[in-house]
Formats: C-alpha cells, sequence, structure tokens
C-alpha cells in the first residue's frame, strides 16, 4: 500500500471516527423529545458530505501537506467537541433547531472562550475533511453548512436572549466568540 492510500484511508477513517462522536452525542447528550425537521436536515447533509469527501479522497491524489493539515485539523475538532462534552455533559443542552433555551449557561471548558464549541468543530471537521480533499468542489457543501450552523447558533442566542438567562447570557457574549475565540477574557 502506498502513502497516497494510507493518507486517504486514515482521512476517512479519522473522518469516521469524528463523525461517530457526534453521532454520539446526538443520542446520549442532547436533549430532545423529537428530532427537529432541521436537524433531519443536516444529518442528511452530513451524509452527502461524507459520501463526497470520500469520493474525492478515493478517485484523486491529494498533496501530503493537505492530507497532514486537514488530519491535524480533525484532530482538533475532535478535542474541540470532547472539551465541549466535558463542560456542558450537566446543562442538558437542547437539540440544535429545537427552540429552547437552557436552564443554565455553560461558560467553562472552550465555553470561555466560544459561544458555540459544538458549531465550531463541526466546521473544523468539515473543513479539514475538505482541505484532505484537495477539491475546490468541497467548498461549496462546507459553505452551505457553515450557513446552517450559523442560522442555528442564531436562534439559539435569540431563545436565550428572550429567557430568565438573558442579562447573564449578554454579559458572557461580551467575553466570549460567537466562531472565533476571544482569548484573553475572563469569565
Amino acid at each position: 500500500m502506498n502513502s497516497q492510500t494510507l493518507l486517504d484511508l486514515a482521512s476517512i477513517l479519522l473522518g469516521l471516527v469524528v463523525v461517530g462522536q457526534f453521532t454520539w452525542a446526538m443520542r446520549f447528550h442532547f436533549t430532545t423529545e423529537k428530532m427537529p425537521p432541521a436537524a433531519k436536515m443536516i444529518s442528511v447533509i452530513s451524509i452527502a458530505m461524507i459520501a463526497l469527501f470520500i469520493y474525492l479522497l478515493m478517485t484523486r491524489v491529494q498533496p501530503v501537506g493537505a492530507h497532514v493539515a486537514g488530519l491535524l485539523m480533525m484532530i482538533g475538532a475532535s478535542l474541540l467537541f470532547v472539551s465541549a462534552i466535558r463542560a456542558s455533559k450537566k446543562a442538558r443542552l437542547w437539540y440544535v433547531f429545537e427552540g429552547r433555551s437552557p436552564n443554565t449557561l455553560v461558560t467553562d471548558g472552550p465555553y470561555r472562550y466560544l459561544r458555540h464549541p459544538f458549531y465550531v468543530s463541526y466546521l473544523v471537521l468539515w473543513s479539514g475533511w475538505a482541505l484532505t480533499t484537495f477539491s475546490l468542489v468541497s467548498i461549496l457543501p462546507v459553505m452551505i453548512i457553515a450557513l446552517v450552523y450559523m442560522r442555528a447558533a442564531k436562534g439559539e442566542e435569540a431563545s436565550i436572549a428572550a429567557s430568565p438567562l438573558a442579562h447573564d447570557y449578554a454579559a458572557y457574549k461580551r467575553r466570549a466568540g460567537f466562531f472565533w475565540p476571544k482569548f484573553g477574557s475572563s469569565s
């Protein structure tokens, strides 16, 4: 087996492992009474993206640097995701597009710097996997899913702003970035 095939397989396996983490969280970490239709749409988009990225990896030759950078991004996505799970495990967070505000604010772990570390971990995974394909075609689905995640995050923030947590959340927003971290801020 040549190094290109090994890198392709490593990218596919690591990507699937991280998607597996995300799938586990949908079942065991987030709370819902019934999976919202928009969450189902995200699942369908994700499956299509996985198929596209695997196809591109198996049918094209990618530079080693793109593979390595993409693999590092996938590892980073996994680490951020696990950190967000640990920080929010007691909060009983709702599913995406559930439309409900949380009972408490999570401000520990990656939430100290990012208001939406789960969405950021998803975006880092998809961007890393797209980078490994080294194809312009892979940019479009990442942009589409980024817009979906941004809409979800904005909706969650609007829900919190209309809740009893609004005042505390406004102060938190000044300390933590939306999808880009604010470093040097205190909790």
